[in-house]
Order: structure tokens, then sequence, then C-alpha cells
């Protein structure tokens, strides 16, 4: 297996081409985050909820989550742009090009990653206007890496649904079915101590579980686990998502 890094850059340009030039896109990623950190954070933030330490308040406790249900639904959505490339034709001639099947994953995979950490972090910004507070500013920098840890696991999961799909409208449906349960799973919106113990164990499967809870160990210095613990498995999760979506994009047909 041989990458070609042209391929690979020339499909990230794409992703990101398409993204600074969708203006709408941009707004409609940013609205709904922002919408649970109002009425969610601003509503609930004098309130002592059971699970949270008191020296957090709940929009610290939020911020974390929503970033994370950010990079969720627009990482697993990113497959919708291997339908409209099979509908249009362009897949069918990225396919007959002579460059590998990783290639052209993994640049859409990058240019995915890198259009959801630039939403990811508009949103943290906004939240650093609304009162959230970081913990330091080296502490950045690790929640970047979960950030695009996280992106590149469900960008992977929303490659291997896309390439076994042909209906635009069938895929979202699905994805909506896979996305709600591995968001409120994750421990985004409340405490995972909060769970019963059979649904704790659950949890525990999810990805965005350890994604979300390494951000809260970045951010505030707040987490279940330990950040050694979220990374490593993430990175598992990552790895084996990159690696099942490559497997079935390449045993997919491009017509």
């Amino acid at each position: 297996m041989i990458l070609n890094r042209n391929a690979i850059y020339v499909l990230w340009l794409r992703e990101m081409k398409r993204f600074m030039r969708a203006k709408s896109r941009i707004v409609g990623a940013l609205a709904m985050p922002l919408f649970f950190l109002v009425f969610l954070g601003l509503g609930f933030r004098k309130l002592a909820i059971p699970g949270i330490s008191g020296e957090v308040d709940y929009i610290s406790f939020l911020v974390p989550g929503i970033i994370g249900m950010s990079i969720l639904f627009s990482s697993t959505f990113g497959g919708l742009s291997v339908l409209w490339d099979r509908e249009f034709g362009f897949l069918k001639e990225i396919m007959v090009a002579p460059v590998s099947r990783v290639s052209i994953v993994l640049g859409r995979i990058a240019g995915g990653a890198t259009t959801t950490l630039i939403q990811a972090i508009l949103i943290l910004g906004i939240s650093c206007i609304m009162g959230f507070k970081i913990a330091s500013i080296s502490s950045i920098f690790l929640a970047l890496v979960f950030m695009i840890l996280i992106s590149i696991t469900f960008l992977g999961l929303g490659l291997i649904f896309a390439s076994k799909m042909r209906d635009m409208q069938g895929f979202s449906i699905v994805m909506n079915f896979v996305i709600f349960p591995l968001f409120f799973l994750s421990g985004a919106l409340y405490p995972l101590e909060n769970f019963p113990t059979w649904l704790r164990y659950i949890s525990k499967l999810d990805p965005l579980t350890y994604g979300v809870d390494g951000l809260r160990a970045s951010l505030i210095g707040v987490s279940s686990f330990s950040i050694t613990y979220n990374l490593i498995l993430l990175l598992i999760f990552s790895s084996v998502m990159v690696a099942l979506g490559a497997y079935f994009f390449e045993k997919s047909e491009s017509v």
C-alpha cells in the first residue's frame, strides 16, 4: 500500500474550500451547540447537580460535552459527502484515479477533521465569552488532541455507513438513530456517576465517553477517568474506526 500525499492534500483542500464557501454550513453547525449552551448552561447554572463538584458550575461542566457533541454530529454526517460525490459522479472519477483508496480515505478524514476542529475552536471561544474558564493555556493543546481524535473516530464511523448505503435520506435517518444514543450515553449533559450501574457499563462502550471526559480533564481539571486512560482508549477507537472505514470504502462501489 502506497500513500499518495498529493491525493491526500487535494482532497483535504477540496473539503476546506467547500467548508469556507458554505457560510450557512458554518452557521448551522454552530447554532445547535449554542442553543444548548445558552438554554441549558444559563438555565441550570445555579442548580446543584448530583455528581458535579461544588467547585465546578454547570456551564463549566457542560462546555466540553457540547464541544464533543458538535464534533460528533459534524463528523458522522461527513459521510454525506461520500453519498453526494457518488450521486454526482465525482466519486467514480477519484475511484478510477491511479491512487490507493486508503489515500482517498485519509484525504477525506483529514479534511473533515480540520473543519470540525475549526467549529470546535469557535464554540470554545464563544464559551469563554459566556464565562467559561480554561484551567490553563497549556491545557488547550491537550484538548485539541482529544478534539482531533473524536473527529477521526466518528469520521471513520460515518464513512463505514456511507460506504454501505446509497440513499442520502436513509443515511440521515440511520445516523440520527446512531448519534443520539452515543451522545446521551457519553455523559455530555450529566455526570456518568448518575447513571444506573448497567447503563454505566454500556456507556463505557461509547467512544465519545472518553472524548468528553478527556476534554473535561484537559479544560477544567475534572474527570471520571484519568487523562492517560481516556487518551489510550480514544486512540484505540480512532485507529479501529479508520481501519474499518478504509476497509468498507475499499470494498464499496463508486456507482
